[in-house]
């Protein structure tokens, strides 16, 4: 009986052993996943516009103000001390609707960008699942988050979801190292200027 018991704990633990060396662990950049999206390049197309609407509406209400102001400033002389409140009143309403809309303009900004990002990440996310399912994954790092990775014992997954989402891996890969690129360019020419 002792021998029995003993066989089934020495079996037991060689079965733990063996299924945690069986476990397989991914790893993904999501940044880079998402980056290689259409939907992404359509995002961003749709924040700047989104943008420009908003600067737009700033750039007017910025004239308006300048306008008024230099013709305040011009004309103070000769007012009224009521013509002269009445002016500086509006100017004030003018600059306090203004830095309303520009927080205003702040929150809206964020929130269409969350609009917009949200199902692009959990499209991301779906696939990430599907190849983690369908493969046998037991764990997906995201790279980005992950302080330390084994290459030798951790697959990186990245080529295959994009191409379960019809990207190419490749063109993906110069895309985005052309956007390091360029990235990093434009912040050595304004450290620069």
């Amino acid at each position: 009986m002792k021998k029995a018991v003993k066989l089934t704990l020495a079996i037991a633990m060689m079965m733990g052993a063996t299924s945690l060396f069986a476990q397989k662990f991914g790893r993904i950049d999501m940044q880079a996943l998402i980056y290689s999206m259409p939907e992404t390049k359509d995002m961003q197309l749709k924040m700047e516009e989104f943008t420009k609407n908003l600067s737009d509406t700033y750039q007017t209400m910025e004239v308006e103000f300048n306008t008024k102001y230099q013709e305040f400033t011009k004309n103070q002389a000769t007012m009224t001390d009521a013509v002269r409140q009445m002016k500086e009143k509006e100017l004030n309403e003018l600059a306090s609707r203004r830095d309303e809309f520009i927080q205003m303009a702040q929150q809206d900004q964020q929130k269409e960008q969350t609009r917009l990002y949200t199902p692009i990440y959990q499209k991301a996310q779906n696939a990430v699942d599907q190849i983690a399912k369908a493969g046998g994954y037991t764990v997906i790092f995201q790279t980005g988050q992950q302080p330390y990775l084994d290459e030798a014992a951790v697959t990186d997954i990245l080529a295959e979801v994009q191409t379960s989402l019809g990207i190419d891996p490749v063109a993906a890969a110069k895309a985005l190292a052309e956007a390091a690129n360029t990235a990093g360019n434009g912040a050595e020419t304004s450290a620069v200027n």
